[in-house]
């Protein structure tokens, strides 16, 4: 029995899937790492007012806390949209400085500072999930700031609009190095 056509057509359909179906992509974190230094520059400690900051801790039993209290995952965003807009000018909550933007004019600019540290222990689930909530409430506070000056969501908005938000309401997010808390015998 000849089977030379069936190898032909076997190759041809195999051919054809590979050609028709996608690969799923990977998804990351999106974020943009500092430059690196050049070698002959001087390191710098930068000194940062400690109201500025706000610790955002998980365990390796995924215990979140925000600051010196235990919260829950649901509350996380809320929490750091207080903590960056101040609304009661609070002078345990971060400084605002009024810095002139491009296009805009005065705007009054939170200092806060996000320091993000988990345990090495820590689950991924539960560090994607206190990551997700951080960058909701900067996004958050980003519409806001969208709707209230252009009258339009922050994706509707031309690339020069989106660069004022942008700079009026900015992400800084700073990670710590994982440390192992609970050690193991």
């Amino acid at each position: 029995m000849n089977t030379s056509s069936t190898a032909d057509i076997a190759f041809l359909l195999l051919c054809y899937f590979l050609m028709t179906t996608t690969m799923g992509s990977q998804t990351g974190l999106s974020r943009r790492l500092p430059p690196m230094p050049d070698k002959d520059q001087k390191v710098e400690d930068q000194k940062v007012n400690r109201r500025n900051i706000i610790q955002v801790r998980i365990n390796s039993s995924d215990n979140i806390f925000a600051g010196s209290d235990p919260i829950d995952v649901s509350q996380i965003k809320d929490k750091i949209k207080e903590f960056l807009t101040n609304p009661t000018d609070d002078p345990n909550l971060p400084e605002k400085e009024v810095i002139e933007i491009e296009g805009y004019g005065d705007c009054p600019v939170s200092k806060g500072v996000i320091s993000l540290q988990n345990d090495r222990g820590t689950s991924y689930q539960a560090y994607i999930a206190v990551q997700n909530e951080l960058v909701k409430a900067v996004n958050e506070l980003r519409e806001e700031f969208s709707r209230k000056n252009y009258s339009k969501p922050f994706n509707q908005l031309d690339e020069d609009q989106q660069s004022i938000v942008k700079k009026a309401v900015p992400q800084y997010i700073s990670e710590a190095e994982p440390k192992e808390v609970t050690r193991r015998r």
